[in-house]
């Protein structure tokens, strides 16, 4: 196991084996978000996505919780800070600096070349399920709570929730649960696809990582190409898509993992994929 630097104790890395595993690290206030992490963020990210050993990123959080969201703490103590006069919102300062942040983590986990796994070994609210929203697949231990909370703190929502959520379960559901900011249970996630599979709390832990182990053990650049198939194909008519497979799919049937592959069907033996 390799630890990486992010420059900050609030989040942590890892890599094991061919999965990347980034933690929030603020357990003492349920994970909320900081500054630092941002820039973990922002550090760590590029780094993983230019590693060929690197196959899967798993997003996860200490001390049993995934991420709250925003610091409302915090933000009650900026509030009495200013003498509760109303904030001047909006400024271009303000617009920037959040447009940044949400670059350095939602945006650049939406375009890592690896997929990308949220694991939620507890509750995920606010921006911290926008950030989990913005994994390619979502996992959670059967005590998660899934909770947009935005409209619980009188705000509209960032990191993307706006952007994910309708694309998982639909316009009017995701109005739904940002409006009324319900307390979903994990397998509540799981009937609406916000999560893909929920497993025991007993050991959790370990049997997210060995799920992500088992993404991480498949032939690497055919779900590179498939995670940009599908990202591209939100935006794209069906003519640009499929022209967009036709390249992916030579390319990818070129690749000695095709070959691998293909030698391992026919002895019927499981494969052994190396990139390449």
């Amino acid at each position: 196991m390799t630890t990486l630097d992010t420059g900050t104790n609030d989040l942590l890395a890892r890599i094991d084996g061919h999965v990347a595993v980034i933690s929030f690290n603020r357990p003492q206030a349920r994970n909320a978000l900081s500054d630092a992490m941002y820039a973990g963020f922002g550090r760590v990210l590029p780094q993983l996505a230019t590693d060929p050993e690197v196959r899967v990123v798993m997003v996860t959080g200490e001390g049993g919780a995934f991420c709250a969201g925003g610091d409302v703490k915090g933000f009650v103590s900026s509030h009495k800070a200013d003498g509760g006069a109303p904030r001047q919102t909006g400024t271009e300062s303000a617009v920037q600096r959040l447009r940044t942040i949400q670059n350095q983590v939602s945006f650049a986990l939406r375009r890592m070349p690896q997929p990308v796994v949220a694991s939620f070994p507890g509750a995920a609210a606010g921006a911290g399920l926008s950030i989990g929203l913005a994994a390619d697949l979502r996992i959670a231990a059967e005590r998660a709570i899934i909770v947009t909370a935005f409209s619980n703190i009188g705000a509209s929502g960032d990191f993307g929730t706006s952007w994910f959520l309708p694309r998982i379960v639909g316009e009017a559901k995701a109005k739904e649960l940002m409006f009324l900011s319900p307390r979903l249970s994990a397998r509540d996630a799981l009937a609406l696809n916000m999560v893909n599979a929920v497993l025991p709390d007993d050991g959790y832990e370990q049997a997210a990582l060995e799920w992500c182990h088992d993404l991480a053990s498949r032939a690497p650049i055919a779900l590179q190409h498939m995670k940009q198939n599908v990202n591209r194909s939100l935006a794209v008519s069906l003519e640009a898509g499929l022209d967009a497979e036709a390249v992916a799919m030579v390319r990818t049937m070129s690749t000695a993992d095709h070959r691998e592959a293909s030698a391992a069907f026919v002895e019927k033996r499981l494969a052994r994929f190396t990139g390449s």
